[in-house]
């Protein structure tokens, strides 16, 4: 029975329709991500079922003596408490038990009779409160709670007045977590996360967390390892999808396919009656052409599955990064410390044109003072440095640059990108085209910077950036406020080739999104926050797998002498059956006839399965979708060679 439901849910914010017939259950233990663009309603949708907002319309349901915990983004602590004091306060219920207890006993030494049961009685009772909120060993799991979250035993006594915004959520997140509610809802809990935050939070939240959990995140790394069933909001509507977020995202695409070919079909039946129509609507055929005008207008408005919206790819020429030699920069033994704090010692770096390098370590490992200090920003301790004389770099700071609140979209890319070597700045429909392709619709373009969100003026940045003619660029966590479309358009520019309309320049990325590090990146430099200093040529998750076992050997780059699988010569068992078919045709005694009825047979088959593929009801059950699948597949495959057989012969 779902311990959480929303029915037919409609929000809405004055004109603005966020939610219009949203519907969602949650069952206990389960784990959904719900995804969707920015501003979509995923947000709105979680306060409902916290119940910190009512919806305008339809029904929110909680189970009887169900507790939900929300992740809010700004969380309050008590003035004066600690750090470690505030996460303590999730476990208040059982203290005060464990106080009460000790009274008891201590009244239970000279108690007798009828009060010694009365005391007896209490004391089950506080020991089942006891154990419901918490048990006798809080205070390791308060501890391995914060250490999880990256906080260290010297911070537990700083005051919660004294932490950073990030700290603070990073606290907000603890003490929800140690709470220990019937379900969770997660609202971005990786934004202020290093990668080793993230991957306990991972752990946690799969193997320790035993109630139900719903994430809202643009981290897919985490979508992928946690959640077991997805929920898309698109157009104020709840989709569902079986599986995780790269289950979803096949899902989506085959449902996407399946109906705008159903939708196609249905608009050729469409035009043919139209033209019948036309044709016979004087005569002595109008009546009939009448009827069927009738029944034409009761399929549109009854049947026709609506065209799915495209699914967004890259479509735009990116400049050419300008020349800058055989190296970009190169850096030799180069140290830096922060006052008695030893940042990174004697790093060895070159980065030459086209090198996808990612940084990552804990927070505070001195990833950007690095990153500062090959740019030439920041002089090094010790060490040689030197930068190609023509290296231009792009560098996005995680705070958008200085943007003209009043100017719209497409005006201010013409005033981010600078000049080409042409001398010319972008017209204004290559500003169109190129806020397109990061994901400003046409209205979206028109909007003024000042009412853009903060996720919005990234993404315009970063887009101008690539733009820019930089054959260098640096970004410092630029999917902090991006949602998962923009993150996935962002890795489009960066992992596609300059002829696929790529970016072609260098690129240092800072980020602890692993599945943007593992798409772009083939090097990564790996501080440990201790002065130490790695650089790994591989993937992020060949250095997940390999690089941080300590008995690994060092990391070599990565050889094509090592023949692929994929690309081997079948195994003898395979290839014999195969040749066998390729000296008789298995069709030779089909005729024409028949070659052709087999393939509209197995037309007519793909066509009845995509009609059932769109069905909500077998979208939802994965086993069922995936038999379809494979059946299609059957299908299709049979009908490419009747119909390769018929165009032999007809030739």
């Amino acid at each position: 029975m779902p311990i959480v439901t929303a029915s037919q849910v409609r929000v809405a914010h004055g004109t603005d329709v966020v939610l219009d017939g949203a519907t969602f259950a949650l069952e206990p233990g389960e784990r959904v991500g719900m995804v969707g663009r920015n501003g979509c309603g995923k947000s709105t949708l979680m306060k409902l079922m916290a119940g910190i907002m009512q919806p305008d319309a339809g029904t929110i349901s909680l189970q009887r003596g169900v507790r939900v915990g929300y992740l809010q983004q700004e969380p309050t602590f008590e003035k004066g408490d600690t750090l470690r004091h505030a996460a303590g306060r999730a476990f208040e219920k059982a203290e005060r038990a464990k106080e009460a207890l000790d009274v008891l006993f201590h009244d239970m030494a000279t108690a007798e009779g009828a009060e010694l049961d009365r005391l007896l009685k209490r004391q089950v009772v506080l020991e089942g409160e006891i154990e419901s909120g918490g048990g006798w060993v809080v205070q390791h799991r308060i501890d391995a709670v914060l250490h999880g979250l990256g906080f260290t035993d010297a911070q537990f006594t700083i005051p919660v007045e004294g932490l950073s915004g990030g700290q603070r959520a990073r606290l907000g997140l603890a003490r929800l977590l140690l709470d220990s509610p019937d379900a969770i809802l997660l609202d971005e809990p990786t934004n202020h996360l290093d990668i080793e935050g993230c991957r306990w939070l991972e752990g946690f939240l799969s193997d320790e967390f035993p109630g139900a959990v719903v994430v809202v995140s643009h981290d897919r790394w985490l979508l992928d390892r946690v959640v077991t069933r997805i929920v898309e909001i698109h157009d104020g509507r709840t989709r569902e999808y079986p599986g995780n977020y790269e289950a979803f995202v096949n899902l989506r695409s085959e449902r996407h396919l399946t109906q705008l070919r159903q939708h196609e079909k249905q608009m050729d039946r469409v035009r043919a009656e139209k033209q019948y129509i036309a044709r016979y609507k004087a005569g002595q055929r109008a009546k009939q052409a009448r009827g069927r005008a009738t029944r034409l207008e009761r399929y549109v408005r009854d049947e026709i599955v609506e065209r799915p919206g495209e699914l967004d790819a890259l479509r735009i020429e990116l400049p050419r990064a300008p020349s800058m030699g055989d190296v970009a920069v190169a850096a030799h033994a180069v140290s830096k410390q922060l006052g008695e704090r030893v940042l990174f010692n004697e790093l060895d770096l070159s980065l030459a044109p086209g090198d996808r390098v990612g940084i990552i370590g804990p927070t505070g490992a001195g990833k950007t003072t690095l990153v500062r200090v090959l740019l030439g920003e920041l002089e090094p301790d010790a060490g040689i440095l030197k930068c190609s004389p023509r290296l231009r770099a792009g560098w996005f700071r995680q705070v958008p640059a200085h943007l003209e609140p009043s100017l719209t979209v497409w005006e201010q890319l013409q005033r981010l990108v600078p000049e080409r070597p042409n001398g010319l700045k972008l017209n204004e429909q290559e500003a169109r085209n190129l806020a397109g392709a990061f994901l400003f619709s046409g209205r979206e373009q028109e909007k003024a910077i000042g009412n853009l969100s903060g996720g919005e003026k990234a993404r315009l940045v970063i887009a101008s950036l690539i733009a820019g003619g930089n054959n260098l660029l640096v970004l410092d966590e630029p999917t902090n406020h991006l949602d998962i479309p923009s993150t996935e358009r962002l890795e489009d520019a960066l992992s596609l080739s300059a002829e696929e309309g790529g970016f072609d320049g260098a690129l240092i990325l800072i980020s602890h999104d692993r599945a943007l590090l593992e798409s772009t990146c083939e090097r990564l430099v790996v501080l440990d926050g201790l002065g130490g200093a790695r650089i790994f040529d591989g993937t992020y998750s060949e250095w997940e797998e390999r690089g941080k076992r300590p008995e690994a050997p060092p990391a070599t780059p990565r050889s094509p002498a090592k023949p692929v699988p994929a690309r081997q010569a079948p195994p003898a068992n395979e290839s014999r059956p195969r040749t066998a078919r390729q000296k008789g045709n298995p069709l030779s005694h089909l005729s024409d006839a028949e070659i052709e009825a087999k393939v509209a047979d197995f037309t007519a088959q793909v066509e009845s399965i995509d009609a059932e593929l769109v069905k909500g009801e077998i979208a939802r059950d994965r086993a069922r979708f995936d038999r379809l699948l494979a059946k299609r597949q059957k299908c299709e495959e049979s009908r490419a060679v009747h119909e390769a057989e018929w165009l032999r012969r007809a030739e």
